[in-house]
């Protein structure tokens, strides 16, 4: 019975944890045990397969600790306090009858920003989530004054991050729907060479954009109240900034996004956010943005804000290495097989959802696109899918899930930015809205896609 596959209950497990409160951290582990016992490693095998994973998060923990650091030392020098500031002023300084007009253009300012940031840091500057903690926090402050709902901003970053990698095919997208996509679909035996990934996953990326749109016009337009906290990141008014200090930081930040463009678009096997972070931060220190005396400071409470997502994401890393050990992944998708009867409208939704277990579980889409391509590909030839069609089912399989998992980055990341002075919850105001507004329309416009393509 599928309901008793290792895969799908560890999947429930976590997530009945992770909305009970229970930190991530402890409701990976626990899912992940779940999962090991269930497909019959024992409490040893299961513990050398999570151990082993663990070693797969350790640089992905590292360059987003330095990048923290990297963000902090940016916020020292006062360049994002410019453009609070600027944004501050600007309204205070509206008389009566256009203040309200100045809020609005403000509010809807930032929306805009961080949504287009969001998808150029997929392909035009592919910097992935580093751009989050560099951007969000110092607008904490601004967003409270306009009371943002800030799950209007969590959806805008997810939207960007994930709709711009399974869309365009540049940069990280490149990589999803080329490098992994198309590489798996035709190792498996179907040629698509000739299917335009943009006109195969529109439908898809369609259904992201409605579910956007009824996020930011919505669902979160209505104002919500925040308190003004204290943050290492909360700009002093009458603190004065050293233009010297804030055109270094631009510096370093163009350095930095050149190195990581360039790694990205070199295939290098070097990590372009850890090589791009570190350089900045000597940047910094060589240049005196941050005096010798401050480094340690600031860079502990940098490293600080990204500790968690670090933590978070060494152990998905460890869970991930379970579920593969388990051997359950493929008899969860072989079992689902038989449920078809030769129907290609329940065969499409089926894999979808299956799809959804799996990135759920793994929290990343990039991972799961290689495990389920090999058994969907065999399915969607023998019961007359076109390469096109095919290749929407699978990329929208991979993609489900992504958003709205508490162990993706696309959550994770706009979560650190966000929860600066501790007031955004990880689970209720990122992954539940996430998810309920992106995976529900992904299931609908895969769906579509499948039958029509």
């Amino acid at each position: 019975m599928l309901l008793l596959n290792a895969v799908v209950l560890s999947v429930i497990v976590m997530l009945a944890l992770s909305l009970a409160r229970v930190h991530v951290v402890i409701s990976l582990f626990v899912a992940s045990v779940v999962a090991g016992l269930v497909a019959g490693m024992g409490i040893t095998g299961t513990m050398v397969a999570f151990q082993t994973g663990l070693a797969g998060g350790a640089k992905i923990a590292l360059s987003y600790a330095l990048l923290g650091a990297f963000a902090m030392a940016v916020a020292h020098s006062g360049l994002p306090t410019l453009l609070a500031r600027a944004i501050v002023n600007r309204m205070r300084n509206a008389d009566a009858a256009s203040s309200a007009r100045v809020a609005r253009g403000a509010k809807w300012g930032i929306v805009g920003g961080v949504l287009v940031m969001g998808v150029m840091s997929q392909n035009l500057i592919p910097i992935h989530i580093a751009f989050i903690p560099l951007l969000i926090p110092p607008l904490i402050g601004v967003m409270n004054e306009l009371k943002m709902d800030r799950r209007m901003i969590a959806c805008a970053i997810t939207f960007g991050i994930v709709t711009a990698y399974m869309f365009f095919p540049i940069g990280f997208g490149r990589i999803f729907l080329h490098d992994i996509l198309y590489k798996n679909i035709n190792d498996a035996g179907m040629d698509v060479s000739s299917v335009n990934p943009m006109a195969a996953m529109a439908i898809p990326a369609a259904s992201m954009a409605i579910g956007c749109a009824i996020a930011l016009f919505f669902s979160y337009r209505k104002p919500r109240t925040y308190e003004q906290r204290d943050s290492s990141f909360a700009s002093s008014e009458d603190k004065p900034i050293d233009m010297k200090k804030v055109w270094a930081a631009v510096a370093a930040l163009v350095v930095c996004f050149v190195i990581q463009t360039v790694l990205t678009r070199m295939d290098s096997e070097a990590d372009p956010l850890l090589v791009g972070s570190l350089v900045g931060l000597c940047m910094m220190l060589f240049m005196r943005v941050v005096p010798w005396q401050q480094a340690d400071d600031v860079f502990s409470g940098g490293m600080k804000m990204m500790s968690l997502i670090g933590l978070i994401m060494i152990t998905a890393q460890g869970y991930a290495s379970v579920l593969n050990e388990s051997g359950q992944i493929k008899p969860l998708v072989d079992g689902t097989a038989a449920l078809f009867n030769g129907s290609k409208v329940l065969a499409a939704i089926i894999m979808l959802l299956v799809g959804l277990v799996i990135t759920m579980g793994i929290g990343s889409s990039f991972s799961t696109l290689p495990i389920i391509s090999a058994i969907y590909v065999p399915l969607c030839l023998t019961l007359g899918f076109s390469p096109m069609a095919t290749v929407a089912i699978i990329g929208t399989a991979g993609a489900l899930g992504d958003a709205g998992s508490p162990a993706s980055d696309s959550t994770l990341g706009p979560t650190a930015g966000l929860n600066v002075d501790g007031q955004h919850d990880h689970m209720r105001d990122t992954v539940i809205p996430t998810f309920l507004h992106y995976n529900v329309p992904l299931l609908i416009g895969g769906w579509v896609a499948a039958m029509v393509l």
